[in-house]
């Protein structure tokens, strides 16, 4: 009996040995799973920060969209209210155009507009804004770009309109507007897109410098019919942070927005400058009171 009952502890104790080495094996397959899980979520986090910094993710969303612009912003831009216009003044403007004596500007045979800048550029992306709502004032535009400001700069990501590719058409102005690079960097430079014609190039060296502008080299330029130049923003881009597209545009129908006051009120200089060139034509809207009074701010060489 005795032979037997030592037999039958030995089983019970090699049952309970296998149990227990059964059990230890499933928490070390449970281990593992979790393991592999942390792994797998590490590896996805992982790869989508080395898409990010490769540039997969330096597109702020609060950009906005880029590609051609819909028919709804570029209503919006055409179709601000003049009380808005004469509600906004030029007050909050910080620079303006300054005269210049050159000869005129043209191009098939009207009064023509320069711009030059490039995506990249924050200041170019602020200045676009005003620049493209006076000439709205003037005539039409159709295939206008969205962008934004590079990542890697300051005021990153500003979210703003293009002029590569776009055309103007007014029976009292021409407008050329040169968008020199892209807002991605190819081997460390920006990559180029319009190249300036030689007698806008030319426009550009001669003007962008003292005594004509205050710092020279510097972008956006733009020349107004040969009268004025500008070199840099008329604000802040800071004002844009955060802000779509569309939500610029549509602040810039309230008189009490800070980006209307920046935005409409540059608008109103630089429709000030051209009404110059055009002989005060439209007279619906050189004739505003704002208009006149934004005159006031063009600066002299």
């Amino acid at each position: 009996m005795s032979k037997r009952v030592e037999q039958k502890s030995q089983a019970r104790e090699r049952a309970a040995s296998l149990a227990a080495e059964q059990a230890r094996a499933e928490r070390r397959r449970k281990l593992l799973i979790a393991i592999s899980a942390v792994v797998v979520v590490i590896v996805v986090i992982g790869g989508l920060v080395a898409v990010r910094l490769a540039g997969g993710g330096k597109k702020d969303e609060a950009a906005g969209p880029s590609g051609t612009a819909d028919s709804s912003l570029i209503s919006t831009l055409a179709n601000i209210p003049p009380a808005t216009f004469a509600a906004v003044g030029s007050d909050a403007v910080n620079a303006s155009p300054a005269a210049i004596t050159a000869p005129p500007l043209t191009a098939n045979g009207k009064p023509k507009v320069l711009y030059i800048g490039a995506e990249f550029c924050p200041y170019c992306a602020a200045e676009r804004w005003p620049v493209t709502v006076a000439l709205s004032r003037f005539g039409t535009f159709s295939n206008l770009g969205t962008t934004h400001s590079a990542s890697a700069d300051v005021f990153p990501n500003t979210a703003t309109l293009s002029f590569h590719g776009s055309t103007y058409t007014s029976q009292y102005l021409s407008f050329t507007g040169v968008e020199t690079t892209t807002n991605e960097q190819v081997n460390g430079q920006y990559a180029p897109l319009d190249t300036p014609t030689a007698e806008d190039q030319k426009t550009f060296a001669t003007f962008n410098q003292p005594p004509y502008v205050k710092s020279g080299g510097s972008i956006p330029f733009v020349d107004l019919g040969g009268k004025f130049v500008g070199s840099g923003a008329t604000y802040s881009p800071e004002i844009l942070a955060g802000k779509t597209q569309t939500e610029i545009a549509d602040a810039l129908k309230d008189a009490n927005s800070p980006i209307a006051k920046a935005i409409d009120g540059s608008a109103n200089v630089y429709t000030a400058a051209i009404c110059a060139l055009t002989d005060n034509q439209p007279a619906a809207v050189c004739s505003t009171d704002a208009v006149k009074a934004a005159a006031g701010k063009l600066g002299k060489s």
